[in-house]
């Protein structure tokens, strides 16, 4: 049975077709495992290497994942059965199979190690940007590039943990073996680099390219490195240390002025995902965008607010627990514009109703003291209960239009025009003396 890779899609008649998933249960007790039985059809209906997706279901399930390329067996440990690894599958489609643009599935993977990281390409659209994610599979797509072959790396991963076995059991003859697999598999790289090195590839043995280019390139790949450490350092940190980086840079860049820009915008939302805290950076960015001037600062940074808060109810909450911290902070003057304030954070898109009137349903403490929070809401009770009028007014005019019933009946007739009439003149008589009367029009 085939299925839609984009199973969003109903159609029919969709092209882009993929096997069902199918996992079998291996094992009992601590060695229990899941082998899916048929990864390398799926893969390749995808366009993707099969360990990419099965790589991605032990970083979404927390489990080690091992892969036979001889055999063709594709495993996770654990017991998970097929309908949940269908579902884990369609996240790895949405992220890194089908195209941000026009969601078509005919996209490639090009990896750059030494920019340290991937872009996409769609065949359909003609679309190529960088691959945004920071979900841990990034750092095994960037190690194992789409077009490396898995022979390269023997019939199994597991294949240089035997060889260590069989070292200790079988003393130097177990040495001699994994010397001569060394010694081979270094003749052929080196064969591959001389193949491609032109005149230098007839020269033996290694050699190091210690030109200016080949220098900064180590030298780059080597501060990559550093970044990749420092970007897996910062998720092993604490909400409120992540919080923190987020906030100085937040505030260096309000410092040099550059927060209107489209660019330092993006930058901002790619830190605050990187950092998984997109959430609650509403929080920050309102402790350090508004004060006093909270109106016109609301108009000024409208498209980065919404860069965050856009169709996120819970980014939106985190934002009005913000508003509340700048209001106790400038009490004398933004407590009377409560009201003002929230019609235009729902007049510029930047709240939605839904989030409002949650809201203002409960008084909470978790921003502000308890009686601050109900001296905010009674301010802002003029504007809830405009909000639910209008809501209640749209409702019933839609009720009423669906009331009226329109009869609709074939028995209008067509009448067709009367045919002028023709007046014809009646003949005079004549008079007593036997003459004809005469018309002056006539004449």
């Amino acid at each position: 049975m085939s299925l839609n890779v984009n199973r969003s899609v109903s159609d029919v008649f969709y092209r882009y077709k993929m096997p069902k998933l199918q996992a079998k249960v291996e094992g009992k007790g601590n060695g229990i495992k899941t082998v899916i039985v048929n990864m390398a059809e799926v893969a390749k209906a995808l366009g993707r290497p099969p360990t990419y997706p099965t790589k991605y279901f032990g970083c979404e399930l927390g489990a080690q994942t091992l892969f036979d390329f001889k055999n063709e067996r594709f495993i996770v440990n654990g017991s998970h059965d097929a309908v949940k690894l269908q579902d884990l599958l369609d996240g790895f489609i949405r992220k890194f199979v089908l195209c941000p643009e026009c969601e078509n599935p005919e996209t490639d993977l090009i990896v750059s190690t030494k920019k340290n990281q991937v872009t996409q390409g769609c065949k359909a659209c003609g679309y190529h940007g960088v691959l945004i994610s920071n979900h841990k599979l990034m750092t095994f797509i960037l190690k194992n590039p789409p077009n490396l072959n898995p022979a390269t790396q023997g019939s199994s991963l597991t294949e240089g943990k035997r060889n260590k076995r069989s070292k200790k059991t079988n003393g130097e003859g177990g040495q001699e073996n994994a010397d001569d697999s060394v010694d081979n598999s270094l003749m052929e790289t080196s064969q591959e680099n001389n193949t491609g090195a032109g005149e230098e590839g007839n020269d033996e043995g290694w050699t190091v390219d210690v030109s200016e280019e080949a220098v900064r390139a180590r030298m780059q790949d080597l501060t990559d490195g550093a970044k990749n450490m420092t970007i897996s350092d910062d998720l092993e940190k604490t909400e409120k240390e992540r919080m923190d980086i987020f906030y100085a840079l937040v505030k260096r860049k309000l410092e040099t002025g550059v927060l209107e820009k489209t660019d330092d915008q993006k930058e901002l939302l790619a830190e605050a995902e990187r950092l998984e805290i997109k959430t609650k950076a509403p929080l920050v960015l309102m402790e350090l965008l508004f004060d006093q001037n909270a109106l016109p600062q609301a108009k000024k940074y409208r498209l980065l607010l919404l860069r965050f808060t856009l169709n996120d109810k819970k980014a939106q909450r985190y934002l009005i627990g913000g508003l509340e911290q700048v209001v106790v902070l400038h009490k004398d003057v933004l407590l009377p514009r409560v009201p003002a304030l929230l019609k235009l954070l729902y007049d510029l898109d930047i709240l939605q109703e839904a989030s409002i009137l949650e809201w203002a349903e409960k008084i909470s403490k978790k921003y502000v003291s308890k009686e601050m929070s109900q001296e905010i809401h009674d301010k802002a009770a003029p504007f809830i209960k405009w909000l639910k009028e209008a809501d209640e007014e749209s409702s019933e005019s839609d009720e009423s239009d669906d009331d009226v019933e329109i009869e609709y009946n074939d028995r209008a007739q067509v009448t067709p025009l009367k045919p002028a009439t023709v007046v014809t003149p009646k003949a005079s008589k004549p008079d007593e003396d036997g003459v004809e009367d005469v018309d002056i029009d006539a004449i």
